[in-house]
């Protein structure tokens, strides 16, 4: 099941969307800032990306990421904890595809995991 961890006001997350319903696909959208990702989605998550680090899931230009300091937390507890309770953090948007997933930065990334 195609699924897309989706945030409408985003740009990119929109564009990314369009390509998967121009390919004919019906994701699941998952509206992520309403309905928040638990730390073991966030660390299934990271896992599906391929990442090496929390950090390269993470917002680094938002508010929280300087409010909370983590530009120098090493801690990956920490940082997976701190998308869970700040979703805004958590960088957009996520397609998952089975055990794959792709971050739509540039939205075209997508199409890979489509199969296009």
């Amino acid at each position: 099941m195609l699924k897309i961890f989706h945030n409408p006001r985003c740009s990119k997350s929109r564009q990314t969307l369009k390509l998967i319903e121009d390919a004919g696909e019906m994701p699941e959208v998952i509206l992520y800032l309403e309905t928040l990702l638990n730390e073991s989605e966030i660390r299934g998550l990271i896992h599906k990306l391929g990442l090496s680090s929390a950090r390269e899931m993470m917002r680094k230009g938002e508010a929280e990421y300087k409010e909370l300091g983590l530009k120098s937390e090493n801690d990956e507890l920490v940082l997976i904890q701190a998308m869970a309770k700040h979703p805004r953090l958590i960088e957009r948007p996520i397609v998952v595809n089975g055990q794959r997933a792709i971050l739509g930065r540039p939205p075209e990334n997508v199409l890979d995991l489509l199969g296009n």
